[in-house]
């Protein structure tokens, strides 16, 4: 890279994700944020829809389109995505990093001309390092990935794998449905999606990718917990190790790792939730191994990762512009 700023672009700006990423890259040394794109709000004060930002950006969002930048972030619906780039123009030169979960899949992994790379830094480093294009995964599957890449890397999963975890209300997106209004949600607690969520497509591709012969059930029941933010995944399966051995794989596994590591202790949701980070801990009970993780589903699930994803794309340092700290009380 040059010291000329990256010109990044925001489209979707106006939901969850796309607010994340507006305050980021706002902040963000490298970056020049060139415009916020939304229908719905254009003409509207970026801070008036995100109040955060109240005092720190001045910028509008727009309903116009633009090329005249080095990358563009879709913050839209699953299976807009698709559509925006099939109706839009988008120069080539223009790279691009999706959120939604419309490339995330090998087999549709691609629209025109473009082909995108799956960006889970911790297992595709060196090709999101020379990738054009970039499908962010999704937050369950960031979360159940990371406690699991290093099994499969080694290929240590031999048995079915069971996976309990909940999320907050914001991984719902912002739009109010029946069970994401403050009155269904507080306190309450509730599954969805058993053995069906979409994630595990994404979770199963990369772990047979590590782990060819991995061919057994991954058992996922994903619930709907009564905060805003972040997710706790637990995961267990058989392993023929010693803790000590399980802890010296992880370890190991994500030693070079920006923002995976591997906790001594229990871990917790405010430890990372606003931070871009993800902390496993790992106990041993009988012939089982247990990983919980825990991320912010909106940073490291989300728009967090896709300004890491930006970062190795155009050979800055990896943790620039995500310093983030999370409060802890």
């Amino acid at each position: 890279m040059t010291d000329r700023k990256i010109r990044a672009a925001i489209i979707g700006g106006a939901g969850y994700t796309g607010g994340e990423a507006c305050r980021l890259l706002t902040f963000h040394p490298s970056v020049e944020l060139a415009y916020v794109h939304s229908v719905s709000n254009a003409g509207n004060l970026i801070c008036d829809v995100h109040t955060d930002l109240v005092g720190d950006t001045d910028m509008r969002f727009t309903d116009t389109l633009s090329s005249d930048v080095d990358v563009m972030f879709l913050c839209l619906g699953h299976g807009d995505s698709r559509k925006f780039l099939e109706n839009n123009h988008i120069d080539d030169n223009v790279r691009i990093i999706d959120l939604s979960q419309d490339f995330r899949l090998a087999a549709g992994s691609s629209s025109g001309s473009r082909s995108f790379v799956y960006g889970l830094p911790e297992m595709n480093a060196d090709k999101i390092a020379t990738a054009h294009d970039i499908a962010n995964p999704g937050c369950f599957a960031t979360a159940i990935q990371l406690a699991l890449l290093p099994l499969a890397s080694a290929g240590a999963l031999t048995d079915e794998v069971h996976i309990s975890a909940a999320t907050g209300s914001t991984g719902a997106g912002q739009k109010t449905t029946s069970t994401t209004h403050f009155s269904w949600r507080h306190a309450n607690f509730s599954s969805y999606k058993t053995f069906t969520h979409q994630h595990l497509h994404e979770i199963g591709e990369s772990l047979t990718g590590l782990q060819p012969s991995f061919d057994k059930a991954l058992n996922f029941i994903p619930y709907r917990g009564d905060f805003a933010r972040g997710i706790l995944a637990s995961a267990y399966t058989r392993f023929d190790g010693s803790i000590d051995e399980a802890l010296a794989l992880y370890r190991d596994y994500y030693e070079d790792a920006a923002f995976t590591f591997v906790s001594e202790r229990p871990v917790s949701l405010k430890q990372v939730v606003n931070t871009n980070k993800c902390l496993l801990s790992l106990e041993k009970h009988d012939d089982k191994l247990l990983v919980t993780s825990v991320i912010d589903n909106l940073l490291k699930g989300a728009s967090g990762q896709a300004v890491q994803n930006m970062n190795i794309m155009f050979g800055l340092p990896e943790r620039e512009g995500l310093g983030l700290k999370p409060s802890a009380f």
